[in-house]
C-alpha cells in the first residue's frame, strides 16, 4: 500500500497517517518529495483494505502496490534520491567518483595512493579492510587494522571511506570507521547481513550478485530499506556469462533500467566488471554515458605488487586520465539535456 499525502498535507496530518498504520500493526516508511510526501507500508501479510486512509485529513490517495518492492520503486518517490554525505554525493547533479586499491596493504601504501585519489578532486575513497576471498590462502585483509588505516585517509585527506562489510559480526566496528557500507556481490543475497545493515543509519553501498536479476537486485535493497535505512546506493559490477574474455560481463543496461523503475542512485564497477586494467576506462567511459550516476574504480601505484586484484587496478596516470575523460563525457551529456535539438 501507498499513500500518496496532498501536497497541502501539514506534519500534523502526515503524522497522524502515521499513527494509524501503526496503530494497525504495519510499519509506515514516510518518504518526502519535492511536492509531497508518500508514505509506503511494509509488514502487512495481505492487501490493506485503502478505506482506513482515504478519508484522514490531508490524504490524496491511497495506492495498492502490485510490484513485489516497494519502498525502492518510483511509484513511492518518483524523485530520484541523492545520497548526502556532508559536501560529498552520490545521485545528483556531478558523477561521484570513488577510488583506491582493492585491498588496505599497509599503511604506506594506503595513504600514497589516497593521496592521487584526493588530487583528482574525488571525494570518496575505497578499500578493503575486510576480504572475501574464493581462496582461503589468499590475502584476507588487515581487519581493524585496515579500518583504522582508512580513518587516517579521512583525517588526513577529507576523503570519505567505502569499504565492505563481510558478516554480521564485524558490522559493528566497520560501521564505526566506514562512511558508506558496501555489501558485496556474494552478499547481495545475505537477507540477515541486509537487515543489519539496514538497522544503521549510514548509507549502504549494494552490489549487484553474481547472477542477479534486476527484480532480486531491487529486493534485495528493499530488504535494507524495510528495516528503515534509506540511503542506499545501488552498484553494478558485472554478471557471470559464458564469456571468457572478460572477468565478468558488464551490464551497462541494467543502468536505464534500474532508473526506469527505481529512484535509488546506481553507479558501475568497470574493475570488477571486467578485471583487465586496459578494458576500465572505455567501460567506464561507457558507464557515464549510459546515465550512471558515478564510478568505482580500483587503483594502485604498483599493482605488480598488489596483494589483490593487481591486473584490474590503474596506475595513477591512468585514473587521472579517466577522471578527466569521464567528468569530459558527463559534461556533454548534461548540455545536450539543458539544451534539446
Amino acid at each position: 500500500m501507498l499513500i500518496v499525502m496532498g501536497p497541502e498535507a501539514t506534519k500534523t496530518q502526515i503524522e497522524e497517517v502515521l499513527q494509524v498504520i501503526r496503530s494497525l500493526g504495519y510499519k509506515p516508511h514516510p518518504m518526502p518529495g519535492a511536492t509531497r510526501t508518500a508514505i509506503g507500508i511494509t509488514g502487512n501479510p495481505g492487501a490493506i483494505d485503502p478505506a482506513h486512509f482515504e478519508n484522514l485529513p490531508g490524504v490524496a490517495e491511497a495506492i495498492r502496490v502490485s510490484k513485489p518492492y516497494k519502498l525502492v520503486s518510483r511509484d513511492l518517490k518518483p524523485e530520484d534520491t541523492v545520497v548526502r554525505l556532508g559536501d560529498a554525493s552520490i545521485g545528483g547533479s556531478q558523477p561521484a567518483i570513488i577510488a583506491g586499491p582493492c585491498a588496505v596493504e599497509s599503511h604506506q601504501q594506503t595513504m600514497e595512493i589516497a593521496e592521487i585519489v584526493a588530487a583528482s578532486g574525488a571525494q570518496f575513497f575505497r578499500g578493503g579492510a575486510f576480504k572475501p576471498r574464493t581462496s582461503p590462502y589468499s590475502f584476507q585483509g588487515l581487519g581493524i587494522e585496515g579500518l583504522k588505516i582508512l580513518a587516517d585517509v579521512r583525517d588526513r585527506f577529507g576523503l570519505k571511506i567505502v569499504t565492505e562489510v563481510l558478516d554480521t559480526e564485524t558490522a559493528n566496528v566497520v560501521e564505526e570507521y566506514a562512511d558508506v557500507l558496501q555489501i558485496g556481490a556474494r552478499n547481495m543475497q545475505n537477507f540477515s547481513l541486509l537487515k543489519r545493515i539496514g538497522q544503521t543509519h549510514k548509507p549502504v553501498m549494494l552490489k549487484r550478485g553474481l547472477a542477479a536479476t534486476l527484480e532480486e537486485f531491487l529486493l534485495a535493497a528493499e530488504y535494507i530499506m524495510a528495516e528503515g535505512n534509506y540511503n542506499v546506493i545501488l552498484c553494478e559490477r558485472g554478471v557471470r556469462t559464458f564469456a571468457d574474455h572478460t572477468r565478468n560481463t558488464l551490464d551497462l543496461s541494467i543502468v536505464p533500467a534500474v532508473q526506469n523503475r527505481s529512484h535509488l542512485p546506481i553507479i558501475v564497477d568497470p574493475s570488477h566488471g571486467t578485471g583487465k586494467r586496459h578494458k576500465v576506462t572505455p567501460m567506464a567511459r561507457a558507464a557515464i554515458a549510459a546515465g550512471a550516476d558515478g564510478i568505482m574504480v580500483e587503483v594502485h601505484n604498483h599493482p605488480e605488487l598488489a596483494l589483490s586484484d593487481g591486473p584490474q587496478a590503474l596506475l595513477p596516470e591512468m585514473f587521472n586520465q579517466l577522471v578527466s575523460e569521464v567528468r569530459a563525457i558527463h559534461r556533454v551529456i548534461a548540455e545536450a539535456q539543458a539544451s534539446p535539438v
